[in-house]
């Protein structure tokens, strides 16, 4: 049954896009986020026993993988735009066709980027200019990591589907099998642990590649189930030059977004890289503790793509503008809580990752900015999410481009560099500019625009 059809099945005293539908949607989608950024938090709480630059090369590499690959994850969430609208119109039998040209134009794309890559690795972190440790830390973490991203790549396309129809689980399932495979590996592959060989940081790389991978499979054996073929027609069906340039159309400026603001992040990564190796470690520490917020409010945004893109297939727009209320009802809630362990307990916390006293030290005087910085970022976020369920996904692309390059790094730069603030000055530019992007996102989808995008 579509989530259209158990739409129309509620008991009246269900709302249409009211918070107990989205809750009921996203938190799926929540532990399926947590449960794929634990790989990271995992590699980092492992290989942070190891030593302060161990800590901050998986940070900074993972930081800039994520950059170079959020084109191809970007673009593949389209999928889920396309699968909700027709879900939504009763054209379930268009769906399963939507996955497959996303499968035949990100899998051969991020094949080659991972290729380019492999290549030149060493020089690209060596002009970045982090310690010399660092960056033979980085660059064995990431050659060992690379296969991992074809993986991550067709398993966003997959999990953009799923998401797309309302099934949330399947995915959070195949992320719970992967996650725990690259548990078993980290520990076996960082500390020469259960038999395995003792390959430090490079162990936490292809731990996560092979997790990627697993997980991927898993989803893939789901996606061709029987019952999935009859309703979705997810048989293999070969590429579609007229849906792919649809897909590319309402995808490529989502992963447009994606890369030009995670390169602007990854820029302000590298001028904290440059304050040291303890200043690496700490914000590494603390960047995954802001995931703890940060993934919760992408579930909630999922879930707010999928109400509003299948309540616009079903031309039920009043439903689409509450689903988005609701979803930053829900998400104020989650960022609420985090920020509170946030102020309450910052050493606590940051000692998950590492014990050195300077690392410490610095990290606590982020979590209280951090306590603010992920109550805006989550509002964001799901503005986004409700935008692209709409098919608005080239304002938004324009909004991050503006922001990150002209208001994000300059900020960062100002405040941490010129005017000395450090790692926490650089961090204040940063809070700055989440507070000025959400704001600019929540309006765009107040303002009704949406309403008229035709994909």
């Amino acid at each position: 049954m579509s989530l259209s059809s158990q739409a129309r099945s509620l008991p009246s005293q269900r709302v249409r896009g009211g918070l107990r539908e989205v809750f009921e949607l996203a938190y799926p989608v929540v532990l399926t986020q947590m449960s794929a950024t634990a790989m990271g938090v995992v590699d980092s709480a492992m290989v942070g026993r190891l030593g302060a630059t161990p800590l901050a090369a998986v940070g900074f590499a993972g930081v800039w993988l994520w950059t170079v690959f959020s084109f191809f994850y970007g673009t593949a969430s389209g999928v889920q735009t396309f699968v909700a609208q027709a879900d939504g119109a009763d054209r379930q039998r268009e769906c399963g066709a939507w996955a497959w040209q996303g499968i035949w134009v990100i899998g051969p794309a991020a094949a080659g980027a991972v290729a380019l890559l492999a290549l030149t690795a060493g020089p690209l972190i060596a002009v970045m200019g982090p310690s010399a440790d660092l960056q033979t830390d980085a660059v064995a973490y990431i050659h060992m990591r690379l296969p991992g991203e074809i993986g991550m790549a067709l398993t966003m396309v997959l999990t953009s589907f799923f998401r797309g129809f309302g099934d949330t689980r399947t995915p959070l399932y195949a992320t719970l099998a992967a996650n725990a495979v690259n548990v078993v590996l980290d520990y076996g592959l960082i500390f020469g642990e259960l038999g395995m060989p003792r390959w430090g940081v490079a162990g936490a790389g292809a731990a996560t590649a092979v997790g990627e991978w697993f997980g991927c499979f898993v989803l893939f054996a789901a996606f061709r189930r029987r019952a999935l073929r009859e309703r979705f027609d997810t048989g293999r069906i070969g590429p579609r030059r007229h849906a792919i340039r649809r897909l590319l159309r309402t995808g490529a400026p989502i992963g447009g977004q994606w890369c030009l603001g995670m390169t602007s992040f990854a820029i302000f990564t590298t001028l904290v890289a440059r304050m040291g190796d303890a200043s690496m470690a700490a914000s590494q520490a603390f960047v995954m503790l802001l995931s703890l917020s940060f993934m919760q409010a992408v579930g909630i945004s999922a879930a707010a793509a999928t109400l509003v893109g299948r309540y616009i297939g079903a031309k039920d727009l009043g439903s689409a503008e509450r689903s988005f209320h609701s979803s930053l009802v829900l998400g104020a809630i989650v960022a609420g809580l985090v920020g509170a362990l946030f102020v309450a307990i910052p050493g606590p916390l940051l000692r998950i990752f590492t014990d050195d006293p300077s690392v410490v030290e610095l990290g606590v005087s982020l979590l209280a900015l951090g306590a603010l910085f992920q109550l805006f970022d989550a509002g964001g976020i799901i503005a986004e999410g409700a935008l692209r369920g709409a098919g608005d996904t080239r304002w938004p692309f324009v909004a991050h481009t503006l922001f990150g390059w002209g208001f994000f790094v300059p900020a960062a730069y100002v405040l941490g560099i010129v005017l000395d603030g450090g790692l926490r000055g650089a961090w204040l530019g940063g809070l700055l500019y989440v507070i000025a992007l959400s704001t600019v996102l929540v309006r765009r989808f107040r303002s009704g625009a949406w309403q008229s995008v035709r994909i």
